[in-house]
């Protein structure tokens, strides 16, 4: 059975990373973290497969019906609202232990690039939340380089033979200016391009015909016209005044650029929600809700906001 160290009651987040090869080795991590949980009065909440879930509850026997269990493919949607959700739960319940399993199967390289980056923010969302994290990778079923990342974000790691900390972890900062070495690929020919100032309802026009053109639905067409005005807007405020607009079909989504000259100072944007009070930062956090997947990237020329979102 896998050990599973005690956290200090006052203790700040503990975030590790469970990599299992059997089902046998999941239940051994999962079943003591969880009654462990519960004996020590913590909100214990389990985010993973329709399969795991029922292995664990037959395992936890009548401890179960005091486990709150999530199937992983509606929490695990995008990044940005997968964060939030978690920021919710911890805050209605600021004791609490967690075992997550974020959905990597059907994900493009794209995709598992910003659900890693997401596990690595988790470290810096949560830093002083008293929870305790558990994200479970099965190594029958997800890539290597995942399993690779995962030890790279996870400052600790639970094994066969214990608890134990990941010689490999980046700190979150570190580990997301790595990240956006990689840079975007241009737009495809044929993009609706618009170059703006000012004018946000230029944009917004611009916006709505392309996507009318794209065929996309009334709702769909809603959150893109929200979020390329709340990014050029944000370009006219902070980035010069002017920036450079590109919308395209990427198969079952679309994807918009936003460029302007501006440099970009926050090291993880959008992705720490503001503090109610503040009266700025609500931005890049919002257009991370309504967005499926929100690549920013410094640039030579200023700084890139591609914007995925998913047809309906």
């Amino acid at each position: 059975m896998i050990a599973v160290a005690d956290q200090p009651d006052e203790h700040p987040l503990v975030h590790q990373a469970l990599v299992y090869s059997t089902d046998a080795g999941f239940l051994a991590a999962a079943v003591p973290f969880c009654r462990d949980g519960l004996a020590a009065r913590d909100r214990v909440l389990v985010v993973t497969t329709a399969a795991n879930i029922g292995l664990l509850a037959r395992a936890l026997g009548g401890d179960a019906g005091e486990v709150e269990f999530v199937e992983a493919g509606g929490w695990y949607d995008a990044p940005g609202r997968t964060l939030a959700a978690y920021g919710r739960y911890l805050d209605a319940h600021p004791r609490a232990r967690v075992i997550g399993e974020p959905v990597w199967h059907g994900r493009t390289p794209v995709e598992e690039a910003e659900w890693t980056r997401y596990e690595s923010v988790l470290n810096a969302a949560f830093a002083a939340r008293a929870a305790w994290m558990v994200c479970a990778f099965d190594a029958r079923a997800v890539p290597d380089r995942v399993v690779g990342g995962a030890r790279r974000t996870h400052p600790g790691l639970l094994t066969g033979d214990g608890p134990r900390a990941s010689t490999d972890y980046v700190e979150p900062e570190s580990f997301s200016h790595a990240s956006d070495h990689d840079p975007l690929p241009p737009p495809p020919p044929g993009a609706a391009g618009l170059r703006f100032d000012g004018d946000l309802h230029r944009v917004r026009r611009h916006v709505r015909a392309t996507a009318e053109r794209l065929g996309l639905s009334r709702a769909l067409t809603d959150r893109l016209l929200l979020t390329v005005n709340e990014v050029a807007a944000n370009a006219v405020e902070h980035g010069g005044g002017h920036g450079d607009l590109a919308i395209w079909a990427d198969g079952n989504a679309v994807v918009c650029d936003v460029t302007d000259p501006g440099k970009l100072t926050a090291v993880l944007p959008g992705y720490l929600p503001p503090a109610p009070t503040a009266l700025r930062g609500h931005g890049l956090w919002v257009v991370r809700q309504l967005c499926d997947l929100l690549q920013v990237r410094s640039e030579p020329a200023g700084t890139r906001f591609r914007l995925h979102l998913l047809r309906d």
